[in-house]
């Protein structure tokens, strides 16, 4: 990937250095802006990052969403208008920053992840296996929120994401939000993406009930190879679900005036979300150690299987092989005063081939009797 920046790019550097570290996922810098309150709903994209300062001091709560994060000279203009951090901004470049909160004395500051399939498989797609277990790849996307006391600016790497029923609850003027601050509207936002990692969970839920019934019917080397997919999805989601609950458990205890009361009830909600995510990424991690325990045993069963076949084929053909090694010998009679009278008897071969087939038939009924075929 040419246009990935790496964080070595930054050796040497003051503290606050603009570098965007990540892979560039958009072509150019989108800014939009919903601007409302209880009565009036305006929204709009912004042609340059300036027409975004005078919603810093409106009385109206202000939603300006950022798509791009590669021209760094506008999120640059925006901190200074804004007055956010450098490290924070620098921070919001660096979109392999672990889900973190930082408080500062007039916003606040949310790093999480926002996840979602590359292929936008639905769960039923999921069920044909054949086709679609290879495109089901988890995409990660950084989502950085500074909520201030009447604006909430979001930080996207690429456009499009979860915020669809956000956007269309701000539509409705009789909704819980257009009457709400500015700090409801960035509970909303979290509270779509931990939504949406329910939709994840349950997608990885089907391929893994689809793996389990392969498992158990014809596990091949592809079921190994689909278990540890899986396993490395789950420890990808557990990356990012778990540093969320320390984010939202410090809102849920921070005693700054830009969260109110009555949204920790809601951030309470959504820290409970989190732990049942949490909970079921635990049973992922029990069940895939249980389907690589039950594969090695499959394998097992099945080699075992195999020897014994094998096995049962050598010792049905030990008792053959001596007879017919004895008569192979072919001594000459004329010689040796020890001869084999049977070389000479006229029905001597199929005699021989008689007694081979009566003692396979014995061996195999005694086989059976012992319950080993």
């Amino acid at each position: 990937m040419t246009e990935s920046n790496k964080r070595s790019e930054k050796t040497g550097l003051d503290p606050g250095s603009l570098i965007h570290i990540g892979q560039r996922k958009s072509e150019k810098v989108k800014i939009a802006v919903i601007d409302y309150n209880s009565e009036l709903y305006e929204e709009k994209d912004l042609k340059i990052v300036e027409d975004s300062y005078h919603y810093k001091d409106k009385t109206t709560i202000s939603w300006i969403n950022i798509n791009g994060l590669h021209e760094t000279d506008i999120l640059e203009k925006l901190g200074n208008h804004f007055e956010i951090h450098p490290l924070v901004l620098e921070d919001i470049l660096n979109t392999n920053q672990r889900p973190k909160i930082d408080e500062s004395n007039d916003y606040i500051f949310v790093v999480l992840k926002m996840l979602d399939y590359g292929q936008s498989l639905s769960i039923a797609d999921a069920q044909n296996k054949q086709n679609n277990k290879k495109n089901l790849e988890i995409e990660t996307e950084q989502i950085s929120i500074i909520i201030g006391k009447n604006f909430v600016i979001s930080f996207q790497e690429n456009e499009g994401d979860v915020f669809t029923p956000v956007r269309k609850r701000l539509i409705n003027d009789k909704s819980r939000i257009r009457k709400a601050g500015a700090d409801y509207l960035a509970y909303s936002l979290i509270d779509a993406i931990v939504d949406n990692y329910f939709l994840i969970l349950e997608n990885l839920e089907e391929q893994v009930d689809l793996l389990e019934d392969e498992l158990l019917e014809r596990p091949t080397q592809n079921t190994l190879q689909e278990i540890n997919r899986i396993k490395r999805d789950v420890i990808f989601l557990n990356r990012a679900i778990w540093p969320l609950r320390e984010v939202i458990g410090a809102l849920i205890r921070s005693d700054c005036y830009l969260i109110e009361k009555n949204t920790i009830l809601y951030l309470r909600d959504v820290y409970d979300h989190i732990v049942q995510l949490i909970d079921t990424l635990e049973n992922f991690k029990d069940l895939i150690s249980q389907m690589v325990d039950i594969y090695l045993s499959s394998i097992n069963n099945k080699m075992n299987e195999v020897i014994k076949v094998l096995t049962i084929i050598a010792t049905v053909f030990m008792p053959l092989t001596f007879i017919a090694g004895l008569y192979g010998m072919n001594f000459n009679t004329e010689i040796s005063p020890w001869n084999m009278p049977e070389l000479n008897w006229y029905f001597g071969y199929p005699v021989i081939l008689l007694i081979m087939a009566v003692i396979t038939i014995a061996m195999l009924i005694y086989f059976r009797k012992k319950q080993w075929i």
